[in-house]
């Protein structure tokens, strides 16, 4: 891609000073069509500062995600969106097999970007992540399981909740099992699972929380930055109880706790292409990233970025880094193993 004035100020910027002297950048001319499917009051600020450091104007469309990939699909060339932002790898990745992303080809994404929360071939970008651990009941469960296997041992029948198999984040998780185990092994994982289930998936993470408080189940499947939310602001049914809900980062002695992650990506026919990977450049600098963490709760995307006190409290903890882009392709796999073991 050719440099101009501003992308060559605008990276030199970044990379001397992690993006902290974004807004003194001069103003530029032009906008990005953002179509977003993170529906997250707080991502305001992220768009208005780099409105302010920029002069380029985000026109933001939302929607649930399928829609605005099909929307994208069906737009063709004529398409007016330059950038696709949503949550989890089984999305992002969607997005590309439908053919609605292309290259973004920045060093500086690649640089600060680890490897294992980009696309293999630059179509998408990790910018904030989450951990999907165990929440459990410390006063019926003071022994709880300490890996993801343990959730198929038989002596936690009738214990275990979790989401439905046709919410993404129970996909992405399965389909990371099938990287590590294979077919068969996650098949038997799955299976041991269901076993185990105090009741049919159902609800949302908030309702995993809430089910332990209640006595439904002892030990759930959740994302991080819902408790780290009811650590921040209230939450009902769960921060009037948290002292009653433990918490743990399964194998740390093996591959680590699962990650998934919030991202985007460039649009296939972005009308504003230069404009767009400026935005996606600016979403990995430092202060985006601390502003991902402080505002939902979320990990910051690249290493070393001070993450806010609520998702701090959870401790320090070793992440699994597979590739998630290679987890992505078994989301197909991970879906005929809930069918075949009845994980509804």
């Amino acid at each position: 891609m050719t440099d101009t004035p501003l992308r060559s100020a605008l990276s030199a910027t970044i990379l001397a000073a992690a993006l902290t002297a974004l807004p003194s950048l001069a103003p530029a001319d032009g906008e990005v069509n953002l179509y977003s499917s993170r529906h997250y009051d707080t991502d305001d600020r992220l768009f208005s500062d780099f409105e302010k450091a920029t002069g380029i104007t985000i026109n933001r469309i939302e929607g649930n995600a399928d829609e605005l990939i099909a929307r994208i699909k069906a737009e063709g060339a004529n398409s007016p969106a330059d950038i696709l932002m949503t949550v989890d790898t089984s999305r992002l990745t969607r997005a590309k097999n439908a053919g609605v992303l292309q290259p973004a080809e920045s060093a500086l994404l690649e640089e600060r970007i680890p490897a294992h929360l980009q696309d293999a071939e630059n179509e998408w970008f990790g910018f904030s992540q989450r951990s999907r651990i165990l929440f459990y009941s410390k006063e019926r469960m003071p022994e709880p399981p300490l890996t993801y296997a343990e959730l198929a041992d038989p002596k936690y029948k009738g214990l275990v909740c979790s989401r439905s198999s046709t919410n993404p984040y129970t996909q992405t998780l399965l389909a990371a099992m099938v990287e590590h185990l294979g077919e068969e092994g996650a098949t038997d994982w799955a299976q041991g699972v269901v076993d185990n289930f105090a009741r049919n998936p159902k609800g949302g993470d908030i309702d995993q929380l809430r089910a332990v408080v209640s006595g439904e189940c002892d030990v759930v499947i959740s994302n991080t930055y819902y408790f780290a939310r009811a650590l921040r602001k209230n939450v009902k049914g769960v921060t009037e109880h948290v002292d009653q809900i433990g918490w743990v980062f399964p194998d740390q002695d093996g591959n680590g706790a699962h990650m998934n992650l919030s991202g985007a990506g460039l649009a296939v026919n972005a009308p504003n292409k230069e404009n767009a990977i400026l935005f996606l450049e600016y979403l990995a600098g430092d202060e985006a990233q601390k502003y991902f963490s402080a505002g939902n709760d979320e990990y910051p995307a690249v290493p070393g970025v001070e993450m806010n006190e609520n998702i701090a409290q959870l401790g320090t903890f070793k992440q699994d880094e597979v590739s998630l882009s290679a987890v992505a392709e078994n989301i197909p796999t991970a879906q005929k193993i809930f069918n075949q073991v009845g994980w509804k």
